[in-house]
């Protein structure tokens, strides 16, 4: 497995966008299935039907109820797994869980694969075996996000909101060991996303996807995370993907920066490793409460209006602590009386 981690953007995308998931990967299904009414998902069913099939690593499995446009209330278990990995057992683990399924529900079962790897040729659609005149098989539909790899331009201008989440991921793959290359990628995903006609709670669940996938080192990744506010001031969005995790990091990166600055001052003045280890210490407090502060003044801003007085001196006078309480309360606060509570 690479050190880029797809499991969490994949179960929360899915999860959030499960009808346009099924519609870009799986359209046939889609179009059978009657989006009208409910489609469930069915996690602890699921944990007990693998909780003692131990057949490797899965990257996303979810087993969701949905209704079919014909046969009245008949209702359908589709299973769905994204692999990331090539794994010899993984149509076997297909098979097997399909048959777990039908066993418990008494339904039949779709079982769909989504396969994430960088291999063109492993494409396993079945497992089966023959014996004394009996045949037990399964045969499965495949999709290969590697085969999207030269339809970036497609991608591109899709409406569906998959296709950057597969564009993401195909960029980070190619990007792999190039960080400028991938901060550059990344943006220009980030500007594609705010310039569609998305609702807030979209560009929410996307950016955070991307975000996920696309991961850089921190310096870089703050310096992206400036821009997305910038383009969020633009359109006029009171929205952030990870406002603590970007506080955090901007204020630790200042800190660093002006606690090595001083602790070489104080290093020529009174001993270069004394001063170093003293001005570090301190320029990271003073810095991680400079960067959360004036942050944390643009969001509210943008969200509330121009500060008062009283506001500005209560954020100026806050800790870090207390900085990163308001962050928290930030994202689902309605007034500013709403951000400055302490519960």
């Amino acid at each position: 497995m690479d050190d880029d981690d797809f499991d969490t953007p994949w179960k929360e995308v899915v999860m959030c966008h499960f009808p346009e998931f099924m519609a870009f990967y799986f359209p046939l299904a889609h179009a059978a299935i009657d989006w009208s009414r409910p489609h469930v998902f069915l996690d602890q069913e699921f944990a007990a039907l693998s909780r003692d099939a131990e057949l490797g690593k899965r990257l996303l499995d979810k087993l969701v109820s949905v209704y079919l446009r014909d046969g009245g209330v008949q209702w359908l278990l589709v299973h769905v797994e994204v692999q990331g990995w090539r794994d010899a057992r993984f149509a076997e683990r297909m098979f097997v869980y399909n048959y777990r399924v039908y066993d418990r529900h008494h339904r039949a079962v779709a079982s769909l694969a989504l396969l994430t790897d960088d291999n063109r040729h492993w494409r396993p659609s079945s497992f089966g075996y023959r014996l004394l005149g009996c045949w037990m098989a399964i045969e499965f539909p495949v999709v290969k996000l590697v085969d999207f790899a030269d339809h970036a331009d497609e991608l591109l201008r899709h409406d569906n909101p998959f296709a950057l989440v597969t564009l993401a991921h195909l960029q980070a793959r190619q990007t792999r060991g190039n960080a400028h290359r991938r901060r550059a990628a990344k943006l220009r995903l980030t500007r594609l996303l705010y310039q569609r006609d998305w609702d807030r709670q979209r560009i929410i669940n996307l950016y955070r996807v991307i975000d996920w996938i696309m991961r850089l080192p921190q310096a870089l990744e703050v310096r992206l995370s400036y821009v997305a506010l910038q383009l969020e001031r633009r359109r006029a969005m009171p929205y952030i993907s990870s406002m603590e995790r970007y506080c955090m990091e901007r204020g630790h990166q200042q800190g660093l920066e002006k606690g090595l600055q001083e602790g070489r001052q104080k290093g020529l003045q009174e001993g270069r490793q004394k001063g170093w280890q003293e001005g570090r210490q301190e320029g990271r407090q003073e810095g991680q409460q400079e960067g959360q502060c004036v942050l944390l003044t643009e969001l509210l801003q943008q969200r509330f209006g121009e500060l008062d007085a009283v506001a500005r001196a209560r954020l100026a006078a806050a800790d870090v602590s207390q900085l990163l309480v308001w962050a928290k309360n930030f994202v689902s606060a309605a007034t500013l009386d709403e951000v400055f509570r302490n519960r």
